[in-house]
């Protein structure tokens, strides 16, 4: 399906995307490069990559499928520089959790050239990231949505379905706009809020922690797993969809208000009615 995938950032979604590729008999040579120069070359030495490069230009020569696997903020950047070595032909994507930014990236890092950009975001992860966590079965079964730019030809569009139907992903479409009012709701919320309670807990003071830790149950751990990921993402997610993040916090502040109340003023059919709610909606849904 392809000659040469180009992965700009050896990590987790990177080398799996690889892995994957390979796997899956798609690509016939893969290179990489990662602004942490130990990173490509564990993935060369794993044979997740077959060669390692010096930047990301040097990455993408000759590529005929490109995927930027780095921190939102840093897409505008990676683009910039790996332009001028890019080919005409190549396919370039990316893997991240906001969209509307990462198109205006793209648009202001590579003009007249967008549309060779589709933009991707595959619903695959761990709590823990890193080119050591990566497997070819990461995208299985999983969803990938794409956010097509006006400019995308139809071929690019298909081209970017193909590769990650061929990953093991299903694919959706839907804009920009939509993506990320649906993922400030259902992922980036949920991070903001499992951050928030670790902290709360942290609050109580370190003797106070430490006894909590020491008999926390299935119910702690599922609720704060999320809650190990690190900066590094979360802090360009945060930021790039801001707005929608705090449309999303006033629906909880509300939402958690009337648990309040109803739990201060001890009306106990209120709040049987607003857990059984939430129940309901739970118990209906299957990833």
């Amino acid at each position: 399906m392809f000659h040469k995938l180009a992965v700009i950032g050896c990590g987790l979604m990177g080398g799996s995307f690889a892995l994957a590729l390979r796997a899956a008999g798609a690509v016939q040579q893969v290179s990489g490069y990662s602004l942490r120069a130990q990173s490509a070359q564990w993935a060369r030495e794993h044979g997740i990559i077959d060669e390692t490069a010096d930047g990301a230009a040097t990455a993408v020569a000759d590529a005929d499928l490109v995927l930027i696997a780095v921190p939102v903020g840093t897409t505008r950047t990676v683009l910039t520089e790996l332009l001028p070595a890019l080919s005409p032909r190549a396919l370039v994507m990316d893997v991240g959790s906001t969209k509307r930014g990462v198109v205006a990236a793209a648009q202001a890092a590579m003009g007249d050239r967008v549309s060779q950009f589709v933009p991707a975001h595959p619903i695959a992860g761990k709590e823990t990231g890193g080119i050591g966590q990566a497997e070819a079965a990461l995208y299985e079964g999983r969803t990938t949505i794409l956010t097509p730019l006006p400019s995308n030809p139809g071929e690019s569009l298909t081209r970017a379905q193909a590769a990650w139907e061929a990953v093991g992903s299903r694919v959706v479409q839907m804009s920009p706009q939509a993506h990320d009012q649906i993922f400030a709701a259902v992922s980036h919320l949920p991070h903001l809020l499992a951050f928030s309670y670790i902290q709360g807990l942290m609050g109580q003071g370190d003797e106070a922690l430490a006894q909590a830790l020491a008999v926390a149950g299935p119910g702690f751990r599922d609720f704060s797993r999320i809650a190990s990921s690190t900066s590094a993402i979360w802090r360009d997610i945060f930021n790039g969809n801001r707005d929608e993040v705090l449309a999303q916090l006033v629906q909880f502040e509300a939402a958690l208000a009337a648990f309040k109340q109803a739990l201060s003023e001890g009306r106990d059919e209120d709040l049987a009615r607003l857990v059984d709610g939430a129940s309901a909606v739970r118990s209906r849904w299957s990833a």
